[in-house]
């Protein structure tokens, strides 16, 4: 088994309430149900394969309906997965989505917080033939470290969807990425752990560039940090002597115009696409990659679901 991309992290059974507003403490509202897969490393892989990639997705799932509904679908898609069977439950996620498209999320780990350092290692071989590593932090900080660890050892290009933003990370597990792409909340996060530097999530978007991409620098000295802001779109910041085809160190890219009813795995569909754009085309310039991953990431917002929004886009029809 080889893939050009292989997606390291968490399958979830999401369960999904659609309602008017998003529930405030103590409060009880009617709501539309459903339920599918979800959980970023799934949603990534599913994204990733259906934007071109020959796509691996290596995680745990638990012995019940959850793990065969990962199975199923991976197998309908048409890319590959490789599970480590787990004693815990397959992972799940509980999800509000209000009628301007925003969410909230609350995730119950399960067989996600078992993936071990043991499987990882015995994905070595597909790992050895992968040109990008995408990996996130719903799965444990020291399996992701060796996950992006094989995979640089082996020459791929190591990318780390610095997600969710509560979750624990480490600058040794920063330095093993040579792509981060965290949103708003999680880059604020990481700036205060990390760095010491303390800003507010809502003002980074409104930060001029050179302050924000002084910000990436502080976090990261060498690796690429792409920051996504939404509806504001993308900020793009380069190590000086790593531009990765581009022109500029630091620049933006405007969001798409879309009719969003559903926001809940756009930023999955971005770093899918960013990888899958990035494998297929690796002499392009990265702002190339970023342009279609945002245009991939915007059409999954037309459509409701996480893993099952994701558009069927490459970059050839762009």
């Amino acid at each position: 088994m080889s893939s050009n991309v292989v997606v390291v992290g968490s399958f979830n059974v999401d369960h999904v309430w659609r309602c008017e507003n998003l529930p405030a403490p103590g409060a009880t509202i009617a709501g539309r149900y459903s339920t599918g897969p979800g959980g970023k490393g799934f949603n990534q892989a599913v994204a990733a394969h259906r934007a071109g990639a020959q796509t691996t997705f290596v995680c745990a799932l638990g012995d019940d309906a959850g793990g065969a509904m990962a199975r199923d679908l991976a197998a309908k898609d048409g890319f590959a997965l490789a599970a480590e069977a787990s004693a815990e439950p397959t992972g799940t996620g509980g999800i509000y989505v209000d009628a301007r498209g925003r969410n909230t999320i609350v995730i119950g780990p399960g067989a996600n917080a078992a993936l071990s350092i043991d499987f990882i290692g015995q994905q070595q071989p597909l790992l050895s033939t992968a040109k990008v590593v995408l990996a996130q932090l719903e799965s444990p900080v020291e399996t992701i470290e060796a996950a992006l660890a094989l995979a640089r050892e082996a020459g791929a290009t190591t990318v780390l969807n610095a997600a969710p933003a509560d979750a624990p990370s480490s600058i040794g597990l920063l330095k093993l990425a040579d792509v981060i792409t965290p949103n708003e909340t999680e880059f604020a996060s990481l700036l205060g752990r990390h760095v010491g530097e303390r800003v507010e999530a809502d003002d980074v978007a409104a930060l001029d560039g050179a302050s924000l991409h002084a910000l990436c620098r502080k976090l990261v000295g060498n690796g690429t940090v792409v920051v996504t802001l939404g509806s504001v779109g993308v900020f793009v910041s380069h190590a000086e002597d790593t531009l990765r085809g581009d022109t500029q160190p630091y620049y933006r890219v405007g969001a798409e115009q879309v009719q969003a009813i559903d926001t809940t795995g756009a930023g999955d569909a971005f770093n899918g696409a960013l990888v899958a754009s990035m494998a297929q085309d690796p002499e392009a310039p990265f702002a190339r990659h970023v342009r279609f991953a945002n245009q991939f990431a915007g059409r999954s917002t037309e459509k409701e679901g996480a893993a099952e929004a994701m558009p069927h886009f490459t970059p050839a029809d762009v």
